[in-house]
């Protein structure tokens, strides 16, 4: 089939038709197009050069990408108009606090650390000639395969992708990517260079382990912010919606960059749901109770009991102060506390307020003893029990440890067990966020934190995005800042982005004491005068992991478990940090649970060969654990026990304290 003026084959997949006139160009009538419109047409056929349309790789006939349609020049020109105005709004956005000294770039020092550890690989390769020649001819080779691919798919011949994306790789889910030979070679060529890369960081010898593993998440963070389902031009979907609706998703979304950048205060808050949409208290967080306690560092809230008996033995839950409580309080149908609560738990969880520069010097030691000491007494005179069970989550799983073993060194037992959610005591295989703490690192975090008292909440909350980049910032810049459209009501994304600021003096003791040194399983570590052993926590663990957490790894859970001197009973979730151990029982089964021999090492997939596949949630098996511990029910009990007197309702004020 010859082509006519005007149009353009991708080999075997979608022709592009422009047209500027009144009649068409490919041959076939289509009407009249009114004269100073762009009319874009999207057509399916293919050229008789192809041959058999079921050669390998040929598109399925039935996928019929959807035609552009006609394109409004009056209204195309007046959106690029408005995505240039509404783009210089957001420069100003971006420059005025930086001008006015509010905002001080970081850009430099991370730029500085990126290029001196992608150095030190480059270094490997480039230092001997035949390494150097063989790096070349490997991505050289790919590069030909994937032209000669290419090649034989224009000619119609049959043909075979060089390099396919992951099937759970959402960004090319759309048939163009597969359909269309321009965008199938530009998604090839990517995922040929990232592949290239990561070889490049996994073959250079000589490199320290911490080096290695900053070059991979730097790379990797190069690599997603490159991918052409980024951008306008490479993205067949963008490029689509653009077409059809003459630029207004471009200037929908410059206007949105400039608010989220005004709402940073000269920094993008990319916004991962509809703020508007949720509050603390309304619709989160709603399970009835009292604080029944405060002081400068936490709130106690003890919840109402919907039972009319109890267990005799309360609970108190340690929460991260990394964020907030009420990712354990969500909504009624999610709420881990709720659903304690309507089984006979007397509930009590530490709300940790939202520090600023007047808590600055609050060391890790008065996080204890204000944390969960306090809580510890303020329970028993609230219940008149001298025992309790206990559940730390994340760092407070740390800190609830460090607890335990300050306790056993003072020979004092008031716990009956300790449930740990993805929590850490040992930091050696302590996953992506050990990049960021080194000597050189954390000294310039510390000057950061001099200057106000406190880690900036955005820091923290980019820090843990970015180790989910793809999942947590790419596709909100996309459907944010390029398609335009405000992302879904998400409750468990609107508890993300509702970060909490760190206190200097805390924040640095924990950086130093577990990531940097691990001093806690060496038993190194020493608070409050007391060296602290974790050998002597006798208490029963129950030591909650899950498979896909980048935050505390499974492996790293499971390593930690065989420092403490009681039972562990070592259970694995499946998915991550969060929505692994938010997972409620009920009708829809999301994931399921693993449950097998005390845990031995570190090697994950060698336990699970033993262990036992459960569907559905962990928490009826942590039930179950809790009453083979104790079972001793007494009458519910009233908030505060006749001797406190409430402060205000749950979930009390510190939670709704906003950075």
């Amino acid at each position: 089939m010859a082509k006519t003026p005007g149009q353009v084959w991708f080999g075997d997949t979608t022709t592009m038709t422009m047209e500027t006139s009144k009649e068409t160009t490919t041959g076939e009538a289509r009407g009249a197009t009114p004269q100073g419109e762009l009319k874009l047409v999207a057509s399916n056929a293919t050229p008789k050069s192809a041959g058999p349309a079921a050669k390998a790789g040929a598109p399925s006939p039935a996928i019929e990408p959807p035609a552009f349609g006609s394109v409004d020049v009056e209204a195309f020109s007046r959106n690029l108009a408005r995505v240039i105005e509404n783009g210089g709004k957001a420069l100003a956005a971006y420059m005025k606090p930086r001008e006015e000294g509010k905002v001080r770039d970081e850009f430099t020092e991370n730029v500085a650390d990126i290029v001196k550890t992608v150095a030190k690989v480059l270094e490997f390769w480039l230092s001997d000639p035949q390494r150097s020649l063989e790096l070349q001819t490997s991505v050289g080779r790919s590069y030909l395969d994937l032209w000669a691919s290419a090649m034989r798919r224009l000619s119609g011949e049959e043909f075979k992708p060089v390099v396919s994306p992951d099937p759970k790789d959402k960004r090319f889910a759309d048939p163009e990517w597969s359909q269309n030979q321009f965008y199938d070679f530009v998604k090839q060529l990517y995922l040929l260079t990232v592949q290239w890369s990561e070889k490049l960081v996994q073959g250079a010898e000589g490199i320290d382990d911490h080096t290695r593993q900053k070059a991979e998440f730097y790379i990797r963070q190069f690599a997603n912010a490159i991918s052409p389902s980024n951008f306008v031009l490479t993205n067949p979907e963008l490029l689509r919606e653009t077409m059809t609706s003459n630029a207004e998703n471009l200037a929908r979304g410059m206007a949105m960059l400039s608010e989220d950048i005004e709402a940073g205060e000269g920094n993008l808050r990319i916004r991962q749901t509809d703020p508007a949409t949720f509050a603390v208290g309304k619709n989160l967080a709603l399970t009835p109770g009292k604080v029944i306690y405060q002081n400068d560092l936490m709130q106690l809230v003890q919840y109402e009991s919907t039972t009319d008996e109890v267990f005799k033995v309360p609970l108190l839950i340690v929460p991260p102060w990394i964020n907030k409580f009420y990712i354990l309080d969500l909504t009624p149908e999610k709420s881990f506390i709720k659903w304690c609560v309507d089984r006979g738990f007397t509930v009590f969880v530490i709300s940790w307020v939202n520090p600023n520069a007047a808590l600055a010097r609050k060391s890790f030691e008065e996080y204890m003893k204000e944390g969960p000491l306090t809580a510890l007494d303020i329970v028993e005179q609230a219940t008149g029990e001298k025992k309790v069970h206990t559940i730390g989550y994340c760092v407070g799983g740390t800190l609830l440890a460090v607890t335990l073993a300050y306790l056993a060194a003072n020979k004092k037992n008031p716990v009956v067990s300790a449930t740990m959610f993805a929590a850490q005591v040992d930091f050696t295989y302590a996953g992506d966020l050990k990049i960021f703490v080194d000597e050189e690192r954390i000294k310039q975090l510390e000057a950061r934190m001099q200057e106000t008292g406190y880690l900036e909440a955005s820091r923290m909350a980019n820090t843990f995005n970015m180790l989910r980049s793809n999942d947590l910032v790419w596709p909100y810049v996309v459907n944010n800042y390029l398609r335009g459209k405000k992302p879904y009501p998400f409750d468990l994304l609107y508890w993300n982005s509702d970060a909490t600021r760190m206190p200097a003096a805390n924040h640095s003791f924990y950086l130093r004491n577990c990531y940097l040194n691990n001093r806690l399983t060496k038993g190194e570590m020493e608070v409050a005068g007391t060296k602290l052993k974790l050998s002597k926590v006798k208490v029963p663990i129950y030591n909650l992991a899950t498979r896909e957490d980048h935050i505390a790894p499974a492996k790293s859970v499971m390593y930690g478990s065989q420092f403490f001197g009681g039972p562990v009973r070592y259970v694995l979730a499946g998915s991550g940090h969060i929505a692994g151990v938010i997972n409620p029982p009920g009708p829809k089964i999301k994931y399921q649970y693993w449950t097998g021999d005390s845990p031995k090492g570190d090697d994950v997939e060698n336990w699970l060969e033993t262990a036992t596949e459960h569907p559905g949630s962990w928490w009826p098996d942590w039930l179950d654990w809790i009453k083979s511990l104790d079972d001793e029910r007494v009458p519910a009990r009233v908030i505060g026990g006749g001797k406190l007197t409430p402060v205000e309702d749950a979930p009390g004020s510190y939670v709704k304290m906003r950075s």
